[in-house]
């Protein structure tokens, strides 16, 4: 999907993910792209630090303004080494709430109450999908019952989705991350919020009024690896409660053999599985696609239980449902 080059890689962000979302970061990515220079410092990190999220996030979070490439390219260059440093320390943990919009519909067709886990759940700001506002087209508004929440949720759909008339009843909450964040730690909260591509304002407002929600009632999120504790967190839910496991930008992260792994757990567990994850991440879904993963560049596949039901954007933004018949959704 992104090439087997580091300058293929940015290449391929910076004309499908960040063209449209981030001007700045379209143009950074595309100069680092061709720039030798700079490939060269980025080809010394580890291939899994070399991704074009985790690098400019880094120089964001150490000062670098929304300056020119070539302002961008003399910064990195003159604080190589404090940036790499930032780089090899951290993860791209985006906790995106904008996702809660394209995994509302699926939640809604399963019989509540629910009892949610987030497997790479960074915060856990996710686990909230009962505390969030949504508008879809701008015409259907879903409040939770106290009334609208500090965090509107909003996204444009196609397809006919299957947008419920009320928010799901959630009553218990858990996750599991390698390196969960701290919602009452500034510092992690000031690099989940440099995760914010620059150029949107509204996602950092948004994520600010839900780190407040999650102080509130902090999540219980496990440190460990997603294989290891998935297992002991779905035995450890409410046993009169839907149990639902859901990720969202995880799995491309872990090695083929770890994603079968997950997946063949999962499968074997008293719960439903929810996946919203680039469309080649997980092979079993990405066969069912109406649409060949190639065709589909910068799109996620989102699916119930191994059946992928609809497109959507990384961050949440666009919904393309393609299934018209909804998956059987008994109890499991």
């Amino acid at each position: 999907m992104y090439g087997e080059t580091t300058s293929e890689w940015y290449r391929w962000f910076g004309e499908f993910e960040a063209r449209g979302n981030s001007s700045r970061y379209e143009l950074w990515a595309l100069g680092i792209a061709s720039d030798p220079e700079l490939l060269s410092l980025i080809d010394r990190l580890p291939p899994e630090k070399r991704q074009p999220n985790l690098v400019l996030t880094a120089a964001r979070f150490l000062g670098v303004g929304e300056v020119s490439f070539a302002e961008f390219r003399a910064w990195v260059l003159a604080h190589w080494d404090a940036l790499a440093q930032v780089i090899l320390t951290h993860r791209t943990q985006t906790n995106e709430v904008g996702r809660t919009a394209v995994l509302l519909p699926l939640l809604a067709q399963l019989p509540g109450p629910l009892a949610l886990i987030e497997v790479g759940a960074s915060a856990g700001l996710c686990l909230y999908p009962d505390r969030f506002s949504y508008r879809y087209d701008e015409r259907t508004a879903l409040d939770p019952a106290d009334g609208v929440s500090d965090v509107t949720v909003r996204c444009v759909t196609t397809g006919k989705p299957p947008i419920p008339d009320r928010l799901p009843e959630v009553v218990w909450r858990a996750g599991v991350d390698l390196n969960p964040l701290d919602v009452t730690n500034d510092d992690q909260m000031r690099w989940l919020e440099s995760l914010i591509w620059p150029g949107q304002p509204d996602r950092l407002q948004r994520l600010r009024a839900a780190i407040e929600i999650a102080k509130r009632e902090p999540p219980n999120i496990t440190i460990g690896d997603l294989n290891e504790t998935v297992a002991h967190l779905v035995s450890s839910a409410p046993t009169d409660a839907t149990v639902v496991v859901f990720h969202s930008a995880v799995l491309a992260y872990l090695t083929n053999e770890d994603r079968a792994h997950f997946e063949q757990t999962i499968r074997s567990l008293p719960c439903h599985w929810i996946s919203n994850e680039a469309c080649t991440v997980i092979a079993s879904v990405a066969d069912q696609l109406p649409t060949p993963p190639a065709e589909t560049p910068g799109r996620f596949a989102v699916a119930l239980d191994g059946v992928p039901l609809a497109y959507a954007t990384p961050h949440g933004q666009h919904l393309d449902w393609f299934r018209h018949q909804p998956p059987r959704t008994t109890t499991r």
